[in-house]
């Protein structure tokens, strides 16, 4: 089968969630298939290139918002009358209308994987638009039960369910004592945020969490991997809690450096306000970390509170660092909590992922 994943954005450079989805996705399904990626293009990438066994092809597009979208449309529409695939998979609703054009003009079957922020944020337009690229689509895909639902409220329709995946061979054998000594961390308890800096992710709540947390158990860092629009505020934040010792920005890193990160951490929190499936709560999963997170979105549906995790109230510190102390104070729980996630995970290989899009794909044929 010849498959094109059509992508707005695409790693090295890319590196959130829908991006590194897009990468494993073509990577998998290239073990078996013929998989061409369309995305926009990096400064210093080649238009066209082999990555893992699939191609990639990538075009610029320009910097205004509406302009992006329908050149985007227009040049990823002429790359697939070119590739002359069998099926297009469109990774986000938002770039859906490409699938919708190749559809009516060129007569391919379409699939669209709905990510997160394009099914639950409101844009302009968004339902008219979304409407038909929903009704019209060969089959469409959330990532969750409840991001289902939120679909089907816009097109009432059939809507497979099909998660993130993870490599877990990535998380297998790291020694958490080992990589706490090259990071350079000493005998501290570690709590870890790993993400896009931006105010969604809620991280000011664990913040002030910190404040509560380091008055009872002054032997705790928090460490924040990730960058973005809202770091300044929020190393502002530190400064102005006088948070500055127990607290370390490390800034963006690479894709594989995060199991590092996770294998030298104690509790994982993602203290988000929205969310579609965070692949960074699956890999603390393979990490064997237990996470407190919020009771957001289709959270609930990946952490049962009180087996893999716990789950606390959005925009609430308090219960963030009630959850948080009482992991750090009980190794007995944090030791069953770490064993269950680390059965848990199994279920969401990127192997799993891709023979579960396979079918969806010969569904559509």
């Amino acid at each position: 089968m010849k498959i094109a994943i059509l992508t707005p954005l695409f790693p090295p450079k890319h590196l959130a969630g829908l991006e590194i989805a897009a990468y494993n996705i073509a990577k998998h399904l290239a073990k078996k298939h013929e998989v061409h990626v369309i995305t926009t293009l990096d400064e210093r990438l080649p238009k066209e290139s082999t990555e893992e066994g699939f191609y990639v092809y990538r075009f610029k597009t320009s910097k205004i918002p509406i302009l992006r979208t329908i050149s985007y449309c227009i040049r990823s529409f002429f790359a697939v009358k070119k590739i002359n695939p069998d099926i297009v998979h469109v990774q986000t609703i938002y770039l859906a209308l490409s699938g919708l054009l190749i559809k009516k003009i060129l007569r391919k079957p379409y699939v669209v994987y709905g990510r997160g922020s394009d099914v639950y944020f409101s844009w302009r337009f968004k339902n008219i638009i979304s409407k038909p690229i929903l009704k019209n689509a060969d089959a469409v895909i959330a990532l969750t039960g409840n991001m289902k639902r939120e679909i089907r409220g816009i097109c009432n329709r059939d809507v497979f369910v099909i998660p993130n995946g993870i490599d877990l061979e990535r998380f297998e054998n790291l020694s958490k004592e080992d990589l706490r000594s090259e990071l350079e961390i000493k005998e501290e308890n570690i709590i870890l945020f790993v993400g896009t800096l931006r105010l969604v992710k809620g991280v000011r709540y664990l913040i002030e969490a910190m404040k509560t947390i380091t008055d009872k158990n002054k032997n705790t860092r928090l460490i924040i991997v990730g960058d973005g629009e809202a770091r300044k505020y929020l190393e502002d934040l530190v400064r102005n809690l006088n948070l500055e010792k127990y607290i370390t920005f490390i800034g963006k890193v690479p894709n594989e450096k995060i199991p590092e990160y996770m294998a030298a951490s104690d509790v994982f929190v993602l203290p988000s306000l929205s969310e579609g499936f965070p692949v960074t709560v699956v890999e603390a999963m393979a990490s064997g970390l237990p996470i407190v997170a919020t009771t957001i979105r289709g959270l609930p549906e990946i952490i049962k509170d009180g087996k893999n995790g716990f789950l606390v109230e959005p925009k609430n510190p308090e219960q963030i660092a009630e959850k948080v102390l009482l992991l750090l104070e009980d190794d007995v729980l944090r030791e069953r909590i770490s064993k269950n996630n680390r059965e848990e995970i199994k279920k969401y290989s990127w192997e799993s992922v891709a023979e579960k899009l396979e079918k969806v794909y010969l569904g559509c044929l």
